[in-house]
């Protein structure tokens, strides 16, 4: 069936008044997305012209909307930080004069009470994330959506670096609404013989007759579990503009990842003492069981 049968059969639907049922029986649905209006009948292109109109209308809310949102989530950002530094001073001991300061391992109890961060964290990590004296989220280019995590350590013997940091951007989609664009993560300076995210294997021994160097046993480096993985995200190959795919297994990691950092911003950070105290583990609960219900 042509498209110039296709608009009369809708021409026929609207103007008969009678049930469109059977004059749609043999129409068919594949046809263009966008189409002349001038094909249509004058009564049908004026609703079409009016249903643009209310589009427009709410496409000019939604812009309004969203410059507002992110004027708020702006304002409270600010309103938020001096609460934010004054917990940091009382975890480091800088706003007291006691002889003991401070809040021991503050933030790697309240990690490991979150059950998902307990999951990433290994008990060879718990030394280095002792030092961890601060985790703070920032937005990224005034995006509402792209934002910034930083890990803030003392010195340590673990890593040189004083900040850790990754951040994540976020485009809107059309179809599909918000979709993760980019990762970015860090490099980690480790200190000799500190690195948590690699270990070092010992090689079985050669079999008898095979020559050995020196009688040196044979050593491999092999990647291992760590939350210090969270700072080198996934990598993701280019792909074609045309047909874009991803692998099941990386983009289930990519997912893992950008919840772990949604459960770090949304969770962690701002209810940082209700997880260290345990009490944000009722509240989640309380949480999953209406999601749950609904």
């Amino acid at each position: 069936m042509s498209n110039e049968e296709n608009i009369t059969s809708i021409e026929a639907v609207h103007n008969s008044g009678g049930d469109s049922s059977n004059a749609l029986g043999n129409f068919n649905l594949t046809i263009k997305r966008t189409f002349d209006t001038k094909k249509l009948s004058p009564k049908v292109t004026k609703r079409v012209l009016f249903l643009k109109d209310i589009q427009v209308k709410h496409d000019e809310l939604e812009e309004k909307f969203l410059e507002e949102k992110a004027a708020l989530e702006a304002k409270y950002d600010s309103l938020y930080k001096p609460l934010f530094d004054k917990r940091y001073e009382i975890v480091n001991g800088v706003a007291e004069a006691e002889i003991e300061k401070g809040v021991p391992n503050f933030w790697l109890i309240a990690m490991k009470t979150n059950e998902m961060l307990a999951n990433e964290i290994t008990e060879r990590d718990e030394g280095a994330l002792k030092y961890l004296k601060d985790i703070r989220c920032c937005r990224v280019e005034n995006n509402s959506r792209n934002f910034k995590l930083e890990f803030l350590f003392d010195p340590n013997p673990y890593f040189k670096n004083s900040v850790l940091s990754k951040t994540y951007h976020v485009t809107d989609d059309d179809d599909d609404g918000p979709v993760l664009d980019k990762v970015i993560g860090m490099d980690i300076e480790w200190c000799p013989g500190k690195c948590l995210t690699h270990k070092v294997v010992v090689k079985k021994r050669p079999k008898k007759g095979s020559k050995k160097v020196n009688n040196i046993p044979m050593t491999k480096t092999e990647n291992c579990e760590s939350f210090f993985n969270f700072f080198k995200p996934p990598e993701i190959d280019e792909v074609d503009e045309c047909y874009t795919t991803m692998d099941e297994e990386l983009q289930n990691l990519m997912d893992q990842d950008y919840d772990i950092a949604v459960t770090i911003r949304d969770k962690l950070i701002p209810h940082a003492v209700s997880w260290f105290t345990g009490e944000a583990l009722v509240d989640d609960d309380e949480y999953n069981d209406d999601e749950n219900d609904d």
